[in-house]
């Protein structure tokens, strides 16, 4: 049984969230500020956090912040109806995903379950990959599924599950165009619609990431209406 925490200053959200969740055979546990999620998350993580950003004491932002110091464990934001600059901010800071206000708990939950699922596969080694081995090396790049490592020259990058599905199915085949289209299909199911500006904060985050080690990283290129391109060095 999976362990959802649910983090939102509105007591009325976390009632009916929980119920919805635990009906649906989730563990839930509730905080209604960051600072007490991040009290209990120092004790023991959950496997994913849905953080509000607007909250006393810690906000949404600043909470992710701090889990993105020593975790991966998935994130999805609730987000205010209009305030698209939440959205982008958030995923860029490492958010997998958002959901806006107000918003389908049905949506909801297909979002916490397809982030779980593609966790599971890339634990469990079930995600594609070009080789028997479950290695993958290109260039200057090595990938392990089985372990979620990431290297660049021998330096180890930390990603989130949606940062490594991207980067996989990009550097499978170096010097193709993969599409947003195509991408999407790769980081999300088939059920859960995101528009392009997700994809594109999170291949932002991710470049951010690997220059993180190598500032000279160039890699991944964008090719400005098509989509993006792993380049071998």
């Amino acid at each position: 049984m999976s362990r959802i925490a649910l983090v939102d200053d509105d007591r009325n959200i976390l009632t009916s969230v929980s119920m919805t969740l635990e009906a649906e055979g989730f563990e839930v546990e509730t905080y209604n500020d960051g600072q007490s999620a991040l009290d209990a998350f120092n004790r023991r993580l959950p496997d994913m956090a849905v953080l509000d950003i607007k909250m006393p004491r810690m906000d949404g932002m600043d909470l992710l912040q701090r889990l993105r110091q020593k975790t991966n464990m998935p994130v999805i934001f609730l987000t205010s109806k209009d305030d698209e600059i939440d959205e982008v901010l958030g995923l860029r800071m490492g958010a997998d995903d958002y959901v806006k206000k107000p918003f389908s708990q049905r949506l909801l939950v297909e979002r916490i379950r397809a982030i779980l699922r593609r966790q599971e596969a890339i634990a469990d080694g079930d995600a594609p990959v070009p080789d028997e081995s479950k290695v993958m090396d290109r260039g200057n790049l090595r990938m392990d599924p089985l372990r979620h490592s990431v290297a660049w020259k021998g330096q180890d990058v930390s990603l989130t599950v949606t940062e490594f599905l991207l980067l996989q199915a990009l550097a499978q085949r170096p010097g193709f165009v993969k599409s947003r289209d195509q991408l999407m299909d790769v980081a999300y199911d088939d059920q859960v619609y995101v528009d392009d500006r997700t994809i594109d904060s999170h291949v932002k985050r991710l470049c951010k990431k690997m220059r993180s080690v190598d500032p000279e990283f160039s890699a991944i290129e964008t090719l400005y209406g098509i989509g993006y391109r792993y380049n071998e060095e």
